[in-house]
C-alpha cells in the first residue's frame, strides 16, 4: 500500500477505480508538463533579444526536466525491493480495528522519464476453518497488483513531495478504492459470512474527500512508516492507516506496533521542549525547496490536565520568527486543540494530526495541514506535514527532525 505508503504508494489510487466520482475539493493539477521538450530557437538579427531570452528559458526548462527525472529515479530506487511488514487500521480515537501481515514486492522497468514502478502487495490470510490445529501449514497470501507509478501519476495526480536526503515523501490520492480492496482481502475468505461488509469492519468511503500518505524512514535501521489519513466526503477524519515495513524477505519477522502503553504513557513521550530544523518543498516531481527554518516546539500539561503547545520557527534566509500557541484537552488517545485541530496518539511512538472539520476550514477559505510524527527512539523524532490550500490542492510538504532538550 505504498499507496498506503511509498513503494506501494497507492499509485493505484492515483489511477482510481472510481475516476469519475467527484471530490469535495476539486483538484487543480500543475500546468507544466514534466515531459515538455525544449525546441531550439532560430537565430535572427531582428529578434536577437527575443531568441536570447528564449534560449535561457529553454535551458532552464531542460535543467528542470533533467532534475525531475533524477528525482523520480531516486524516489523509485528508495522503494525498490522486498518489504516485510504489517498493516494497522485505527479509528479516529486511536483504537486498533485490525492488523494484517503484509509483504510488498517492488520493481521497475523503462528508462529516463519513461520509467515505471511496479508493485504487488501480498496479504496474509487467516487460517482456514478446515485446517487442523498444530499442523504447521504454510500461510496463504493473496496478491494485489497496484497500478503503475510513473512521471505523470506522481506529478499530476499524487502531487508528490519528496525529500531524497531524509528519505521522506508525501503522496495524494483521489479515491480510497484500493484501500477498500486491501481491507476486504485481508478479512474475507473461507470463513466469510457472506455479508457485503465484514462484521465490525469499517471500510473507507468510496468517495473520500482526501486520502493522504506520509512516509518516514527510520534513522536507525532499514524500516519505514507509511501513514494514511482518510477523510470522508464531509471533511471529517474517517480512519487512520499505518504500514510498518522492514526491507527484506525470507526469515524477517513482521514488525508490529506495540500497544502496551496507556494514554498518559503515549502523550508523555511528546511532552517537553524539542529543537530542530525544517525543510519545506513544493509539491511536484521538481519540488524546489522554498523554505528552511530552525524550530523550537514545546508541549506541556498543567495540573488540570490541559495541554499547552508553543511552536517557534525562525527562517534561515530573512531571520523572520513566527510563533504559534495552542491550548488543548485530552480524551483517552485523542487530543483536541483550540482552533479546530486534533491529534490522535498511536502506538509505536506515533501521532497523526489533522483539522477536526476540513469543510469548515474550506468554507472560510483557509489552508490546512495533515501531520505524521514518529518518535522512533526516546528524545529523537521526525515529523512530516502536508499542507493543502483552500481547494484541497496539496501545495507543499515540510519535513522536521527534532531532538528533545
Amino acid at each position: 500500500m505504498a499507496a498506503l505508503c511509498n513503494s506501494i504508494s497507492f499509485t493505484s489510487i492515483a489511477k482510481s477505480s472510481y475516476p469519475n466520482r467527484p471530490l469535495l475539493f476539486p483538484p487543480k493539477f500543475l500546468n507544466t508538463s514534466p515531459f515538455a521538450r525544449s525546441i531550439p530557437a532560430i537565430r535572427s538579427s531582428k529578434i536577437g533579444a527575443t531568441n536570447s531570452t528564449t534560449f535561457q528559458q529553454e535551458d532552464h526548462k531542460t535543467n528542470d526536466e533533467l532534475m525531475s527525472i533524477d528525482i523520480l529515479h531516486r524516489f523509485f530506487n528508495l522503494n525498490l525491493g522486498k518489504w516485510t511488514g504489517s498493516f494497522h487500521q485505527f479509528d479516529v480515537d486511536g483504537r486498533l480495528l485490525q492488523k494484517l501481515n503484509t509483504k510488498l514486492s517492488v520493481s521497475s522497468y523503462g528508462e529516463d522519464e519513461l520509467i515505471s514502478l511496479i508493485q504487488s502487495l501480498y496479504i496474509e490470510q487467516p487460517p482456514s476453518s478446515t485446517s487442523i490445529s498444530g499442523q504447521g501449514e504454510e500461510p496463504e497470501w493473496v496478491e494485489y497488483k497496484i497500478k503503475e507509478t510513473n512521471m505523470f501519476t506522481v506529478d499530476k495526480y499524487q502531487q508528490i513531495a519528496f525529500f531524497p536526503s531524509e528519505k521522506a515523501f508525501s503522496l495524494r490520492y483521489q479515491t480510497a478504492g484500493m484501500l477498500e480492496t486491501v481491507l476486504r482481502q485481508g478479512v474475507l475468505g473461507e470463513d466469510d459470512t457472506g455479508e457485503e461488509s465484514p462484521k465490525n469492519l469499517k471500510l473507507p468511503s468510496r468517495r473520500p474527500s482526501i486520502v493522504c500518505e506520509n512516509c518516514l524512514y527510520s534513522l536507525e535501521k532499514d524500516r519505514r512508516v507509511r501513514a494514511f489519513h482518510i477523510m470522508d466526503p464531509k471533511g471529517f477524519l474517517e480512519m487512520l492507516l499505518i504500514f510498518l515495513e522492514d526491507r527484506g524477505d525470507g526469515f524477517i519477522s513482521h514488525p508490529s506496533l506495540g500497544s502496551d502503553m496507556d494514554s498518559k504513557g503515549r502523550i508523555s513521550q511528546f511532552l517537553g521542549k524539542w529543537k530542530g530544523h525544517s525543510v519545506t518543498k513544493r509539491s511536484g516531481v521538481y519540488g524546489a525547496t522554498i523554505a528552511e527554518a530552525d524550530t523550537v516546539a514545546s508541549l506541556e500539561m498543567d495540573d488540570k490536565g490541559q495541554l499547552i503547545q508553543d511552536i517557534t520557527s525562525t527562517s534561515d534566509v530573512h531571520d523572520v520568527t513566527t510563533n504559534v500557541h495552542w491550548m488543548g484537552t485530552m480524551s483517552n488517545d485523542l487530543v483536541l486543540f483550540d482552533g479546530g485541530y486534533q491529534m490522535t496518539l498511536l502506538p509505536g511512538g506515533m501521532y497523526m494530526g489533522c483539522p477536526t472539520d476540513i469543510a469548515k476550514i474550506i468554507a472560510e477559505s483557509k489552508a490546512f495541514h495533515l501531520e505524521l510524527c514518529w518518535l522512533e527512539a526516546p528524545g529523537k523524532r521526525q515529523r512530516l506535514v502536508r499542507t493543502y490550500d483552500a481547494e484541497g490542492l496539496a501545495v507543499s510538504s515540510t519535513y522536521f527532525t527534532e531532538v528533545k532538550v
